[in-house]
C-alpha cells in the first residue's frame, strides 16, 4: 500500500540551546514507510554515530524509522523551513507542508 500524506510536527519557534524533537507520521503505508527530512528543501543527511570530518557540524539525529527529526541543542542556524517525506517505495512518496521554525 502507498504511503499516506504524512503529518509533520515542527514548532513554530524554539529557543537557542534547547531540545527540539519534530516528528512525521503517516500510517497507512505498508511494508511501514522510511522517513526523510529536509531543510530549505535540501535532504538532511542521516547521522550514522561514527565521526566524519564532514560531518562534525551536525546537530540532529534524524530516524528514517521512526520519522524523528532529533536537536539536541538547537542553534540559530537550525532556522529554517522543515518538511519530511514518506516512501515505501510503493507509489509516489508523500511530503507533508513546510513548516518554519524560527530558532
Amino acid at each position: 500500500v502507498a504511503p499516506t500524506t504524512p503529518v509533520c510536527e515542527v514548532p513554530s519557534s524554539a529557543m537557542t540551546g534547547t531540545v527540539v524533537q519534530m516528528t512525521c507520521k503517516e500510517t497507512e503505508g505498508s511494508p511501514p514507510s522510511e522517513y526523510q527530512w529536509y531543510k530549505n528543501g535540501v535532504a538532511l543527511l542521516e547521522k550514522t554515530g561514527t565521526g566524519s570530518a564532514r560531518a562534525t557540524n551536525i546537530t540532529y539525529t534524524m530516524d528514517k524509522k521512526s520519522g524523528t527529526l532529533l536537536f539536541n541543542t538547537v542553534t540559530k542556524n537550525d532556522t529554517g523551513e522543515y518538511f519530511c517525506e514518506a516512501s515505501n517505495g510503493i507509489g509516489l512518496s508523500q511530503k507533508c507542508s513546510v513548516k518554519r521554525m524560527q530558532v
